[in-house]
């Protein structure tokens, strides 16, 4: 696939069509905590070093297990930083 042809989000998979699972700003912050991540966050005991890879995994969540997941990596990077 092209580069142009990629969404915003880069996400070209049938994650892509579920996006609307997650909220705008949870998706917003998600690529904030990892744009040019080097050390991996921790959720459910499994490593999340890309974007792509959290967002997958939460959106093969459904409702509170993903709430507690997103929770779970919002908390550590919020830990790591103070």
């Amino acid at each position: 696939m092209p580069e142009a042809d990629l969404p915003e989000d880069g996400v070209t998979d049938a994650a892509n069509d579920q996006t609307d699972d997650l909220s705008r700003p949870q998706k917003r912050l998600l690529k904030r905590l990892y744009n040019a991540r080097t050390v991996p966050v921790i959720a459910d005991d499994r490593p999340f070093l890309s974007y792509r890879d959290a967002l997958r995994y939460l959106l093969s969540l459904s409702g509170e297990p993903r709430e507690a997941a997103y929770a779970q990596m919002k908390a550590q990077v919020r830990d790591k930083v103070r």
